[in-house]
């Protein structure tokens, strides 16, 4: 089990709905990610999703879901590339949305590697048979492996550069381009989904526009919104609690998304589990 040394905080403003919002991270000597808002504990758990259409969001479900987490998919991609497993997160404001910072993982796994994180590393998980979901043009196969995780990922975007595209995580040589791709969207579609109360924290800074035949900002690397699709299924796997990049295997994907994501954490808990 392994935590942060010391407890922290940091603020920002939420993606979707802009609302600023104050954490406290704290160490915990119990397993699981929990988040703290209002009265109530919502844990980290793929069995607490209630929406996953343009973010995941997690309520305290057994509570007729009176409070909710919502954009939790890049901090739980970087508790799971920290290795991270027991964590409390304080939600101190009246924002119910995790900050989006840069829209990466950049900015969280650098916060926990300057904290420090201690425990004991727990052992790789052995899958012992595939996890299969296919549905329409999406698939998500997990292939049990003797060797480290692997993610490939392939989208299918109207644009030039992402169509039929695939990139790939391996953890020897790009995790850091995966940790850095930051969050993306037609910059056609924004002022649609703004007009329908979403994507109000949208800016230059934290997002890639996709353009007819370009992007609104310089990539990171080469394919980065194909490649922030590897962030994204990381951090929604990890709701299973367990570890994708733990768990020995060959993750294949095509042209999925949160809620295709969350339906195989949900399988791969209860594969995992028994």
């Amino acid at each position: 089990m392994k935590t942060v040394k010391s407890s922290f905080k940091v603020n920002g403003n939420g993606l979707m709905f802009n609302a600023p919002v104050e954490l406290e991270i704290k160490p915990s000597d119990k397993k699981g990610i929990r988040f703290y808002i209002n009265d109530s504990v919502i844990a980290a758990d793929v069995n607490n999703v209630v929406s996953s259409e343009h973010c995941v969001i997690i309520a305290d479900i057994e509570n007729g879901a009176k409070n909710k987490v919502a954009l939790i998919e890049h901090f739980m991609a970087s508790c799971a590339i920290c290795d991270i497993d027991a964590l409390d997160v304080y939600i101190n404001s009246l924002g119910f949305e995790m900050p989006i910072f840069d829209g990466s993982a950049s900015v969280w796994v650098k916060k926990f590697s300057e904290i420090g994180i201690v425990g004991d590393v727990e052992p790789t998980k052995q899958l012992n048979e595939p996890v299969y979901f296919i549905k329409d043009n999406s698939s998500i196969i997990l292939l049990p492996s003797d060797n480290k995780t692997t993610i490939t990922y392939c989208v299918n975007f109207k644009h030039p550069d992402l169509n039929n595209r695939w990139v790939n995580l391996d953890l020897d040589k790009n995790l850091n381009e995966i940790i850095e791709a930051r969050t993306f969207g037609y910059l056609k579609d924004l002022e649609k989904f703004q007009a329908m109360g979403y994507s109000k924290g949208v800016t230059i800074d934290n997002t890639v526009g996709l353009t007819d035949d370009g992007y609104t900002v310089p990539l990171r690397s080469d394919y980065e919104p194909a490649k922030h699709k590897i962030l994204d299924i990381i951090g929604d796997l990890y709701l299973s609690g367990y570890n994708p990049l733990k768990i020995k295997s060959n993750i294949i994907v095509k042209e999925a998304g949160h809620g295709y994501h969350c339906q195989v954490s949900k399988m791969l808990k209860q594969m995992l589990d028994k």
